[in-house]
This record gives C-alpha cells, structure tokens and sequence, in this order.
C-alpha cells in the first residue's frame, strides 16, 4: 500500500479469523516499534508477544472496563502488550515520556502490521496489575497498552458493528477544527 492509505484506511479490528501472522512480517512489526524515536532514544519499552492460547485467554478475562468487554482479543493469533520501563526515559516540563516513546513505537507497530494486512485494536481500559502478574512483568514496568493483531475476518459481528458505533470510529473532526497557524484560534 502507499504510505497515505494505509494511515487512511487503518481501523480498530475486531474480528479476527484463525490464520496465523507468518513469523518474518511478526518480525517487520517488531522491527517497525524498535527503530521508533524516543526520548534521547533511550527506548524504555519492552514488548510481550503473546501467542500462546491459554495466555490470550488469560489476558482477554483482564481486559475492558468490566473485565470482559474485550474478550474479543483473546480470537487474535497475536496479542502484543506494550511496557515500558519509565526509569529509562525522562521527563520534561512535567511530562513522563515513557508513555510517548511507547505510544509512537506501537502506532508504528500497527501502521506497519495494517500494510501487511493484519489488524489491531489499541487497548488501554485492562486491569494492569493483573497483566503484570500474567506476563511476569518486573514491578517497576508499566502496561501502557494492549492490541490484539491479526487478520481481520471477513465478516463483522454484532458486538464490533456496535462497539464501532458507541465509539463513533469514523467521525473524524473537519482539519479546521484541529489546526492553527501562528496562534491558537478556538
């Protein structure tokens, strides 16, 4: 795909079919997060690529809102959980930026897996102290986010038509709305 459609074309997958991420674009995913910019390119983040079944399923029960609104994740043949280490990053004018220097290597990450035609979800509502324990994070790791990744399913169910619409995915605000030249004009 051209690099402009696969910005404009990328979506919250859902819906996942059984067929398995070949390992060598696995590896063009993760090598999409480990070249991302970060803060004096100090890289705090540490990525979990969860395969294993009984391990996704584990994940899934610990996620969403209400423990089980994301369940869906655990259909995924990938789930990648995005840590970081914030003693490896910095701080600047009050902001931590381990969760920036994450934030780019997973949209990286999702960019480059949408390319190949693999779907993701960004996460953030899961339990974390429960997601340490699963993935055996050391104590002072923090889970910013959680995606599911894999190839979408032809067909959507009715939990992914509904969540698409509760969380309004395709209004997208008009670039007058959102951009300002010279000073901020509200």
């Amino acid at each position: 795909m051209e690099f402009l459609e696969v910005i404009k074309t990328r979506k919250s997958i859902r819906d996942f079919s059984s067929k398995s991420i070949p390992e060598k674009i696995l590896q063009e995913i993760l090598e999409a997060g480990r070249i991302a910019p970060s803060f004096q390119n100090r890289q705090c983040w540490h990525f979990i690529v969860v395969t294993e079944t009984k391990l996704r399923k584990q994940l899934a029960l610990h996620n969403g809102l209400i423990g089980k609104v994301n369940f869906f994740i655990k259909n995924a043949p990938v789930i990648i959980a995005a840590c970081a280490d914030p003693s490896q990053s910095g701080t600047l004018n009050q902001q931590n930026y381990y969760l920036v220097d994450v934030a780019i290597a997973f949209q990286q990450m999702m960019l480059t897996a949408w390319n190949f035609g693999i779907g993701s979800c960004w996460l953030a509502a899961f339990k974390e102290k429960k997601v340490k324990k699963i993935l055996a994070l050391p104590a002072n790791f923090r889970v910013v986010a959680i995606s599911p990744f894999g190839y979408p399913n032809k067909k959507e169910h009715i939990y992914s038509k509904a969540v698409k619409t509760i969380a309004r995915s395709k209004r997208r605000k008009d670039i007058k709305k959102i951009v300002s030249y010279n000073y901020y004009e509200g």
